[in-house]
């Protein structure tokens, strides 16, 4: 058997790159899409109470740290101005 010859390779065109690219991007983001989907349990009621609860309690320790973060740069800010 011959070894075949850069000719014999077919030639795509830009535009056929990007389409099978795109054809290619297209199934595997639609097998991820839909292995996902398909791997989500129902959480226990007593998790997404629990998960509730701390958001809470982390927004408010993010607040206290803002406000603080604040007060030190507003007494740095005083300080300097006089």
């Amino acid at each position: 058997m011959p070894c075949a010859s850069y000719r014999d390779i077919p030639v795509f065109t830009k535009v056929e790159m990007k389409k099978a690219l795109f054809a290619r991007l297209a199934l595997v983001s639609g097998v991820t899409a839909a292995a996902a989907g398909s791997a989500m349990a129902e959480v226990p009621a007593v998790v997404t109470t629990a998960l509730t609860a701390l958001q809470a309690d982390a927004l408010t320790v993010a607040g206290i740290v803002l406000a603080a973060i604040v007060a030190v740069y507003a007494f740095k800010f005083i300080r300097k101005g006089l």
